[in-house]
């Protein structure tokens, strides 16, 4: 098989992915949206449980479960909630099948760790992302988180194969060693990680407002977690990348030994990851510092992303430097 034929068939299988993790997104909207109406029942019935009188009036539920039960179906999910879910959830399955296959012809048509330029750098931090929430997802019901994490892989995708797609190329000297499949490799998990942080950060901070809100609106966000839970887990996610962005910096240090015979050379780069791993450190710091809230650490946490975003679409792209290698 030729490289343009490996080459064509990675882009099909991108392209196929993105158009199976849209109806994915669609799904676990349909999801959310037909959990919606639940809760909002039930709040009605207990709202005429309390101006009935509560359990002493003729004819009222007595307890707020039986005053679910008496609004429909209470908090049991609708058969037509469950079929999206399972919908959505083989949708995402075969997404990530999809966009494996294309790292993995992307790989066999350039015969390297496909981490070579932006391109590569975003088809495989997608592939983890999806990777990372499958995975997670086989231990804990995050049917719910679904749809915040198939959008961002969906955008970054159609980013990658409309904006920062380069035709195979041979690497730059300094990139032909074997720290390519161990930094670039690590440094990519972590940006997925990161990236599922970054969802769950979302979340929490528009629960914990709606948590706030007197009367609290009626939406979706009743049958997701409860901000501390949210927040519980976007720290859980955290714990887990910051060392692995840790070990970023660390091995691209001595592969910068390596490569140019200095371990730091204040490169822009070289910058930008010490200025996301000292966010996501403060964050970590905040998050553990008593009496801080715990939405101020969270915005903290939403920074540090927006570090990686801009190490990734700018300094990439307009710095000049010893890492200017995006392809574009």
């Amino acid at each position: 098989m030729t490289d343009t034929t490996l080459a064509q068939l990675s882009n099909l299988a991108i392209y196929s992915a993105m158009a199976v993790l849209t109806l994915a997104m669609v799904m676990y909207a349909v999801y959310l949206a037909r959990l919606a109406p639940t809760r909002g029942r039930v709040e009605v019935a207990e709202r005429e449980l309390v101006a009935a009188g509560g359990a002493d009036a003729p004819g009222t539920p007595a307890t707020p479960e039986a005053a679910a039960d008496a609004a429909g179906s209470g908090l049991t999910e609708s058969a037509g909630a469950r079929r999206a879910a399972g919908i959505a959830w083989s949708l995402t399955l075969l997404g990530t099948l999809l966009t494996t296959a294309g790292v993995a012809l992307r790989a066999a048509e350039v015969h390297r760790w496909p981490l070579g330029n932006m391109y590569e750098f975003a088809i495989v931090g997608c592939m983890l992302t999806l990777v990372a929430y499958a995975v997670w997802a086989t231990r804990r019901d995050l049917r719910w988180l679904g749809l915040f994490v198939v959008g961002p892989v969906l955008l970054t995708l159609g980013l990658a194969i409309t904006v920062w797609y380069t035709d195979a190329s041979e690497l730059m000297p300094s990139l032909r060693s074997i720290w390519l499949a161990i930094h670039v490799s690590v440094a990519t998990l972590s940006v997925a990680l990161f990236t599922i942080g970054f969802s769950l950060g979302i979340v929490y901070l528009v629960q914990a407002r709606l948590e706030a809100s007197e009367p609290r609106p009626v939406s979706f966000m009743d049958r997701l977690p409860d901000a501390r839970a949210l927040e519980r887990l976007t720290y859980a996610v955290h714990v887990v990348a910051f060392p692995l962005w840790t070990f970023t910096l660390i091995a691209g240090a001595i592969w910068a030994r390596q490569a140019w015979g200095a371990y730091w050379s204040w490169d822009p780069k070289e910058v930008w990851t010490f200025v996301i791993w000292t966010v996501y450190a403060a964050y970590l710091h905040a998050r553990a510092t008593t009496g801080l809230r715990r939405q101020s650490a969270a915005w903290i946490a939403l920074a540090g992303f927006g570090c990686i975003i801009i190490n990734y679409a700018v300094v990439n792209v307009f710095f000049v430097g010893q890492h200017s290698y995006s392809g574009l």
